[in-house]
Formats: C-alpha cells, sequence, structure tokens
C-alpha cells in the first residue's frame, strides 16, 4: 500500500516543453504527481542539475527510454516523501537522498527505484548534491566499468571543466591515474588544475594532439607515447587528434558526440595501426541491474572520500551556477552557450 509523508496532492509543478525547439519552448506548469510502483519511492525533489541530454530532449532529439517520465532531468535531490508497494525500507521518510534518473527531475516529485538512490552525503546541502548522480556516475562507469583505467595509467579527458570532466579529473586521481584534460579557455584549464589535472591544453588554440604527446613524452619517455585511456563526449570533429593522442593498445571511450557522427578518412587503419581499442558507452538506457550495480559500486568505493578528512582524498562536485526552476531556459541558454565550469543546478519551486 502506497503510503506518504507529507499532504497527499494530485498534481505538481513540473519543467514542460510546448513542441521541440529552443529554451523558449520551455515553461513551467501543472501535470500529474507521479505515483510509486513496486520498489520505488517517491521523492520530494530540492534540486536537480543540467546535463546535455536535456538540450537534445528538449529539441526532440533524444526520447526518454519507454516507460520512462517524458519530463526532463536525469538527476535531483530532495527527501524521502513516500513508497511503493514492496520497498525494503533500506530509506526513511524524510531521509535526504539523491537519486539517478533516467527522467523527470524537473518536477516536484520524482518516483524512482530504490536502488537507484544513495543517502546525501554529510555536511553537503542538497543543491550540491543534485550535482553528483548522473555526472559522477557516468564519469565513473566510464573509467572503471568501460575503460578499465588503472594505476599509474594516463586518461585524456575531454571537456574537462564540464560536470562529467571535473568529477572524472577527481576520480583519476583518486584511482591514482594521471588525468590531462582539453578545455576551451585558459579560465576553464585553470580549474581543473586545481583539481589535479596534471595537464591541460585548449583546443582552440593548438592541436592538442601535439600537447598529449610532448607531455608523455615527459612522462613516460622519449617519442611520446599517447595517453592509455581516452573520454571523448566529442567524437567525429577530433578523430584524427584522439588516435594521435592513443596510446598503443590503447582504450578510446566514446560517451557523447558533441562534434559531430560523421567522420571522414581512414579511422580504422589508424585505429587497427595502434592496436587501439574504441568502446562506447550511454548510461539513461542501461538495465536497472545494470544502474543499479553501478550505483551500489559507486557508493561502496566513491561517496565516502566526499567527506573524507583527509584533503588529499576528498572528492566534490563542482557548481557553475542555481537557477530558479522558473528560469529554466535561461539556464538551457547558459548551458548551451558552453559558459559552464561544473554543474548547473536547477533548484525546484515549492509553490
Amino acid at each position: 500500500m502506497l503510503q506518504h509523508t507529507d499532504e497527499d496532492t494530485q498534481s505538481m509543478l513540473a519543467v514542460c516543453v510546448k513542441e521541440p525547439g529552443g529554451p523558449e519552448t520551455l515553461y513551467v506548469g501543472q501535470v500529474p504527481r507521479p505515483t510509486p510502483k513496486a520498489g520505488q519511492v517517491l521523492i520530494k525533489v530540492h534540486a536537480t542539475a543540467l546535463n546535455r541530454a536535456d538540450l537534445l530532449q528538449r529539441r526532440g532529439l533524444y526520447s526518454a527510454p519507454p516507460g520512462e517520465s517524458e519530463i526532463l532531468g536525469l538527476e535531483a535531490a530532495g527527501v524521502v516523501a513516500g513508497f511503493g508497494p514492496g520497498v525494503k525500507r533500506n530509506f526513511r521518510p524524510g531521509d535526504r537522498v539523491m537519486a539517478l534518473l533516467a527522467g523527470g527531475g524537473y518536477a516536484q516529485y520524482v518516483a524512482v527505484h530504490e536502488e537507484l538512490l544513495m543517502p546525501v552525503p554529510q555536511h553537503m546541502s542538497l543543491a550540491e548534491s543534485a550535482a553528483i548522480p548522473e555526472a559522477w556516475l557516468t564519469a565513473y562507469q566510464l573509467l572503471h566499468l568501460i575503460g578499465q583505467v588503472k594505476q599509474g595509467e594516463s586518461v585524456l579527458i575531454h571537456a574537462g571543466a564540464s560536470g562529467v570532466g571535473t568529477a572524472a579529473i577527481q576520480l583519476a586521481r583518486l584511482s591514482c591515474a594521471v588525468p590531462v584534460v582539453t578545455a576551451g579557455s585558459p579560465e576553464k584549464l585553470k580549474i581543473a588544475s586545481k583539481l589535479g589535472a596534471a595537464a591541460g591544453f585548449n583546443y582552440k588554440e593548438r592541436d592538442f594532439s601535439d600537447g598529449i604527446l610532448q607531455f608523455t613524452e615527459v612522462l613516460c619517455g622519449p617519442a611520446g607515447r599517447g595517453v592509455d585511456v581516452i573520454l571523448d563526449c566529442i567524437g567525429g570533429s577530433c578523430w584524427e587528434k584522439n588516435i594521435r593522442s592513443l596510446a598503443m593498445d590503447g582504450r578510446w571511450v566514446l560517451y557523447g558526440a558533441m562534434g559531430g557522427k560523421s567522420v571522414q578518412g581512414d579511422l580504422l587503419g589508424k585505429l587497427l595501426f595502434k592496436r587501439g581499442h574504441i568502446l562506447s558507452s550511454l548510461l539513461r538506457s542501461r538495465s536497472l541491474q545494470y544502474k543499479a550495480e553501478l550505483v551500489r559500486s559507486f557508493t561502496e568505493q566513491a561517496l565516502p572520500h566526499f567527506q573524507s578528512a583527509d584533503q588529499s582524498m576528498s572528492l566534490r562536485p563542482v557548481i557553475d551556477s542555481v537557477f530558479n526552476m522558473h528560469d529554466v531556459a535561461e539556464a538551457h541558454r547558459h548551458m548551451e552557450a558552453n559558459k559552464n565550469i561544473g554543474k548547473i543546478i536547477l533548484e525546484i519551486s515549492e509553490a
């Protein structure tokens, strides 16, 4: 039987999309409040965070998986407000939680399977913790489950000042790997350096593959062997530089295509010469079992470091800016302009 800890209502505020298009198509409206199904927990959302997938979905280019909420938002932080049948009750009413979602975060309430919930780290606000689930779980997955990064290996992280990028730098350091980044401004490179990046290259000013080979020549010896792992959200526009930057037997992990999906040229021949591995991954479309195992591993291996007393081993989300739910269009414009360093938070209205 469904139980609620606060007064039942039939509707809630959520960000809606009038029609596929630009940020101007977003508005806040009344929608039905979700009812948690078997094994799900109802969360009263305090804050969510923007992801590139939200921009694509708004434009009609990235639909929610079948059976999932069509409301934007792949992560959220708030308090437990109710339970569906069969919940194991690992969480109690009023507990502060953050959640990985397949959709629904831009709303006052969201229902999510209990295995996708994580406790909010002590001394961290709900707004701060909203920056963790999607970006940090993505980075953790790319590094460990897909890229299989090892101690002492070098990792090239594109978009090093993004939400995933800032998380990947810190997680690579935690694993005793060597993170290097690309970014589009000196300010972004400076932030990446403060987070632990061993080197950074402004892709607008130079061929980053030249920098990678020079850096790994110093790191690994003559000829510049290249990096062991590449985390790539760019895709088509930089494939040749990626191949040049890749070490023999290196792993190139593709998780986005901001620079296009088409490739012109001898990709296969050059990849074959390097004996390179090209891997790809999306998180949103993964099975509940996969996501639950990912959340469990992250909770055990990484989450304790968000409140570590050892500053050299501590992790922290990087917050760029905070917008009110009613200013969601401006938040989307901010992300589309590539102005953000770290995550853009969207606080959900109580009214």
